[in-house]
This record gives C-alpha cells, structure tokens and sequence, in this order.
C-alpha cells in the first residue's frame, strides 16, 4: 500500500536491498511510517542501480520533496576503496554501489549492513528500546549481527562491526569440527550452523534448504525434527554466549525467519548461561518487534 500525502520537511528514506525484493520506506519527522512499496530484485548490478534510482524517484513524487537516503545491504562497504564485500548477493561484490547510488540520485547516501540496520530499528523503537545496548541478531538465509549503544550504531574502524555470524561457532564438539565450509572461505562459520538452510539439512540431509515446518513437525512427535532444532537452539546459545562475554549487551534482539520459532525464546536464557563467563545472566532475549520491517526502517534511520 502507498499513501499520497503533501510536500513536508524532515523526509528519510530507507531502502532495504535484499535477495529477492527492494523495498523502500518513508519516515516522517516524527518518525511514522508514511510511505512503503517494493519491487523484485533484479540478478543484475546495473538494473539494481536503476531500480533503487526509480525506487527513490518514485517515492519523492508521492512525497513532495526530497529525502535522505539509507541501504542496508547484504554486506559491507570498505571505508578506504568503497566496493562493496562479503554480500552473499555475490554481484554486489567489487562493485562501488554507494558512489554510483550517488551519483545516480545527485546525493551523499548511507549504507550499512541489513543486520546493522535491524538492530537500528529495533533498538530505536522496536524490541530494543529503552535498552542502553542492544545485540541484534538476523537468522535467515544467512547470519549476522548489529550492535547499538545508547542510539548509535557501532560499525567500527574498519566497517566490520558485528560480523558476527562469520566467527567459528565457540566450543565446537569433536563431531562438529572443523565445520563446514563457508563461502566466505573460512570453515565452520557461525552461520554455516545456525543458518535456515543449515537447520533444514540437519533436519533432512544435503539439499533440503526449507526448516520453516520443522517446528510443527516437532510438535506432532517427528523425532529428526525435534533433534535438529534442539541442537540448533543449544548451538545458538553458544553463539550468543560468546557475545555476552564480549559486549554483555543490555538485551538481545533476534530477527529473521528463524526468529519465528518461538521454543527459541524459552530456550536460550536457559542455554546460554551454561556458557557464560558470570554467575549471573538476567540479558532477556527478544523477538523483533518489526518482522521483516526491520531492516528497511533501520536503514532509514542511518539518517
């Protein structure tokens, strides 16, 4: 749905550049959700440059004026060259996708990571708010994370902040080691455990890729379902563990698809203190109070 409305100041735009859509979002001054749509993403660089470029265009016709501009991406940007590394839309990558953006809509635009634009959203007015620090968590197709302290996003030196999903999974068992190997080109990568594909061929062995029934599987008795989300929230829990002995962030935000299996949220404060260096482990553990949002408002908010 789009809503027409009349030329006003304070206009932030956010554009969340995903696999298979883009969508853009419109944040008033006041912070309100005033205009959404979205478009398929093409599987070319050049047509996503022109697709963000009428994304936008389209957007400041309904609104009256221009805006800002953030994108999360699937990815990061390097502070020195600018290109475009580790998207797992491999296109992106060696490619200068904030300066041709630039160039393109005749403005400075931000970009960010999708998780670092999650955690954004949700710290600002989601799951998070109130927290003075906040971990964010995406678990999807992939895996990684977004940390915000007392509203501003912390991406680091060198832009890698909460890459989180691309450390070895802590306290690997011997039958887990040295884990498979990722495309980033190391082995045993958080992610290549803890993401969606990685629980479905737990579940159902090599090429199941799909582990959204597997808690209604679970639940009806169904015994490799079952054990495969049990060791996926037990490895989960190491994860996080790993973070809480670094940061000990004031609560923990978990977003994407594999967010929406609720036993997660019983499980985890009863897991992860198993692991962390305290007697004492009170962090609540949440679920995105945005959905899929999220990363398209956060992005926004990088303004």
């Amino acid at each position: 749905m789009t809503w027409r409305i009349g030329p006003a100041a304070g206009w932030r735009l956010g554009i969340d550049l995903g696999g298979t859509k883009i969508e853009v979002a419109a944040l008033d001054a006041d912070g309100a959700v005033r205009l959404r749509r979205r478009v398929p993403t093409p599987r070319d660089y050049s047509a996503t440059i022109a697709a963000i470029g009428d994304l936008v265009e389209s957007a400041e016709a309904d609104l009256g004026g221009r805006a800002s501009v953030g994108i999360g991406i699937p990815g990061s940007e390097n502070p020195t060259t600018r290109l475009i590394r580790g998207a797992n839309s491999t296109f992106l990558n060696g490619r200068p996708l904030g300066a041709e953006l630039q160039a393109r809509l005749g403005r400075p635009v931000r970009l960010s990571n999708d998780a670092n634009c999650l955690a954004m959203s949700e710290a600002a007015d989601g799951a998070g708010a109130g927290f003075r620090s906040v971990f964010a968590v995406i678990l999807g197709t992939g895996v990684g994370g977004g940390v915000v302290v007392d509203g501003r996003l912390l991406e680091g030196r060198n832009r890698g902040g909460g890459e989180w999903g691309h450390n070895p999974l802590p306290w690997m068992t011997p039958a887990e080691h040295p884990g498979p190997a990722c495309w980033c080109g190391q082995r045993g990568c958080i992610e290549t455990f803890l993401c969606g594909p990685a629980l479905a061929a737990d579940a159902d062995g090599p090429g199941a890729r799909d582990a959204s029934t597997l808690p209604a599987r679970a639940a009806t008795g169904d015994a490799k379902a079952r054990a495969a989300l049990e060791r996926h929230a037990e490895r989960l829990a190491r994860a996080l563990a790993g973070v809480v002995n670094l940061l000990d962030p004031d609560a923990i935000v978990l977003g994407g698809g594999l967010s929406n299996m609720d036993h997660l949220y019983e499980a985890l404060p009863r897991l992860i203190p198993r692991h962390v260096f305290s007697d004492a482990f009170s962090t609540p553990v949440l679920r995105a109070r945005h959905g899929d949002s999220s990363g398209v408002l956060g992005a926004a908010r990088l303004w």
